[in-house]
């Protein structure tokens, strides 16, 4: 059988993206962000943004350029996203139906930010459903921008829906719904790991993201020009909070972002020999170096694989052939 069928038995298995969501707001970093994407591969998502990248009375031009830079033969990946306006807004009914009707086929995901409730994000979901059915996509991927007093309290309603594959946590925004409550500095490095009231709206979202199998992404980081302080952040989300995937908004974000959440070459090597082992036991119990292993911690280790596959780390042939192995038995009912 294959490793996922024996693993998971049948159940749902965890969604995995890109480690790094980049956002790209007006045409001339929109295709920058897509020549890099050529460059370097599909090691990161793009997403067009049409909630701040649109300038007040260009929406809805600037929704027909997101459709057709999607639409562009340089989308080879079909990893690029789109942000639409929020659901209280009068232009997300028109940047959902642009986008979708012209390159739904294209879409990685739409992202909806600042939404208030679970219950919102179904009514959103449903136009959402309208306008890429009728151009030929079913259940287009959803992500949701948590980043309002009511999406975190329905974090764990939200992150159940089926069609939502990702939450990700709009610092700012939530900050600033606190009217002054919290200080300003938590929306930076030290105090966005420290603040009690964003410590804990980020912990929710992980922890509702890690009960229903999708993806948490942590919020951006504002400093662009030391690196460094985004590899720590990106390692600090990784490794306290949870989070498997992080925004980048400038280019010089991106590898940075990518290398913290990428296992380590001795992990990934570990792993592959774990789960090698386990194979020929039959899915097994084993003992590895004096520790014990059964299929809880194999689960773990295929994860690995799979995240060192999506960050373009070099695998073996074996390895691959493990991933890319299509399971014995589809039908599950």
């Amino acid at each position: 059988m294959h490793p996922s069928e024996v693993l998971f038995q049948g159940k749902r298995q965890p969604v995995l993206l890109p480690a790094c969501e980049h956002y790209a707001g007006s045409e001339k970093l929109m295709r920058k962000s897509v020549a890099l994407q050529q460059e370097i591969g599909p090691l990161f998502d793009i997403t067009f943004d049409c909630e701040d990248g649109a300038n007040v009375g260009g929406e809805e031009a600037h929704a027909r350029l997101v459709a057709s830079l999607l639409q562009d033969q340089s989308n080879k990946f079909n990893r690029i996203g789109a942000r639409v306006h929020d659901v209280g807004s009068p232009f997300f009914a028109q940047d959902v139906g642009i986008i979708c009707a012209a390159a739904a086929t294209k879409l990685a995901y739409l992202s909806i930010p600042k939404v208030n409730s679970a219950q919102e994000v179904i009514l959103a979901i449903d136009l959402i459903n309208t306008h890429a059915v009728r151009a030929g996509r079913d259940a287009l991927p959803v992500h949701v921008l948590i980043e309002t007093h009511g999406a975190l309290r329905d974090a764990f309603a939200i992150a159940a829906l089926p069609q939502v594959q990702c939450l990700s946590f709009g610092i700012m925004d939530f900050v600033s719904a606190h009217y002054g409550a919290i200080p300003g500095n938590a929306m930076r490095t030290p105090g966005q790991f420290a603040h009690p009231l964003v410590v804990r709206a980020k912990l929710e979202i992980a922890a509702a993201c890690h009960a229903h199998g999708k993806v948490p992404a942590h919020n951006v980081t504002t400093e662009i020009k030391d690196t460094a302080v985004v590899a720590n952040d990106a390692q600090r989300a990784a490794a306290e909070f949870g989070f498997t995937r992080m925004w980048s908004i400038h280019p010089n974000q991106i590898k940075p972002v990518i290398k913290a959440f990428t296992p380590r070459l001795s992990e990934v090597n570990e792993a592959a020999t774990i789960l090698h082992e386990a194979e020929r036991a039959q899915w097994g119990p084993i003992a590895q170096n004096g520790r014990l292993h059964d299929r809880a911690s194999y689960r773990y280790y295929w994860t690995v694989l799979q995240r060192a596959r999506l960050a373009g780390l070099p695998l073996s042939e074996a390895v691959l052939a493990m991933l890319n192995a299509p399971p014995t038995h589809t039908d599950r009912s």
